[in-house]
């Protein structure tokens, strides 16, 4: 089969020819249709710091992907041939506290595909069954290859209560579009999100009825104005890792806000702790999805209502590759997908 891998210990990924994988007893063997490009996968497309500290080479990379199940494993069931799936990406044990309390979202022995194992950039993917979630007939490949970034946004978005509050948004990446997408939808009163990207606020506009404002020339405190709010936002999602976003956040925020924090500041930050302290606020990381909830919850909301397709703008063939890494190093795109049925 072909792929795309990270072949060696340098800029870019490589197309080459390997071997279809075999499916063990608990796994299945998925012919894939549609992946996603996701920002870890610029990481290690550019071979930065942290990718060449987690990445192993040779590895087929790559984990956002909707497909369909071509063989199983002697020991699957509940599951058939033919099906439309995606899955998630997260490969969890069954021994550490948080796994045997169902939280596998927390498993610390957690590995990632395309990061840790052989990825979905390629015509075949196996993987446990345990971690395939079966496509509903109304939900496209396109979207089932960006469910797994969707399903960080749910997850963070939905952290805590948004019912009539004021969220305020920091980065309009895709994920941070797609979670102001999700706010709306959960009856956020006020949404703004804030970037100096330009491009990517004219998306997040149109992907949802949410405020866009570009930090770089306007006053943030004069939009709460605008909106009529008197004190500030009741829930802050940080998605850009950017730290002077994180810091006007926090000063944008009412007395005993609450902060669901996705964005990854590179290296250490410093922090003004006081002021997290003295207005109350709430701190929450968040890592990957809640397996399965938020699945379940994501893929609800898309078959009720929620329309997070305007935030693919690019779709390339896997043979052009090249284009959808460089469409997204461009900084002005949202998701890219690249269509696997055509390669040869």
């Amino acid at each position: 089969m072909q792929a795309l891998v990270k072949a060696q210990a340098d800029k870019g990924l490589w197309m080459q020819n390997e071997p279809v994988p075999e499916p063990g007893p608990a796994e299945v063997l998925i012919k894939i249709n549609k992946t996603g490009i996701c920002g870890t996968d610029i990481h290690i497309w550019n071979w930065d710091e942290w990718a060449s500290t987690n990445v192993p080479v040779p590895l087929i990379v790559g984990h956002e992907f909707a497909g369909e199940i071509v063989e199983l494993g002697k020991d699957v069931t509940g599951l058939t041939v033919g099906q439309r799936v995606s899955g998630e990406g997260h490969l969890v044990g069954n021994l550490s506290r948080q796994s045997r309390a169902g939280k596998f979202h927390l498993d610390p022995e957690t590995k990632g595909i395309g990061i840790h194992e052989n990825g979905a950039f390629a015509q075949y993917l196996k993987l446990p069954a345990f971690n395939v979630v079966q496509l509903p007939d109304d939900i496209s490949d396109d979207i089932g290859a960006i469910l797994d970034p969707l399903g960080n946004a749910v997850h963070t978005a939905l952290s805590f209560d948004l019912v009539c509050e004021d969220v305020l948004i920091t980065g309009a990446g895709p994920i941070g579009i797609m979670a102001a997408a999700v706010a709306r939808h959960a009856g956020a009163r006020n949404v703004v999100i804030t970037d100096v990207n330009p491009d990517r606020l004219a998306l997040a506009a149109k992907v949802a009825d949410i405020v866009p404002v570009n930090v770089a020339n306007e006053d943030l405190d004069s939009v709460v104005a605008q909106l009529g709010m008197q004190q500030g936002f009741d829930v802050g999602l940080e998605m850009s890792g950017n730290q002077l976003a994180l810091d006007q956040m926090v000063e944008a925020m009412v007395m005993g806000g609450r902060i669901a924090m996705l964005g990854i500041p590179p290296g250490k930050s410093p922090v003004d702790w006081s002021r997290i302290v003295f207005k109350a606020i709430t701190l929450k990381g968040v890592y990957g999805r809640e397996i399965f909830e938020t699945w379940y919850k994501m893929i609800s909301m898309l078959q009720h209502g929620l329309d997070v397709s305007r935030v693919i703008t690019h779709t390339f063939d896997a043979a052009e590759f090249q284009a959808g890494f460089d469409t997204m190093l461009s900084g002005s795109s949202g998701k890219v997908v690249l269509d696997w049925r055509n390669v040869s």
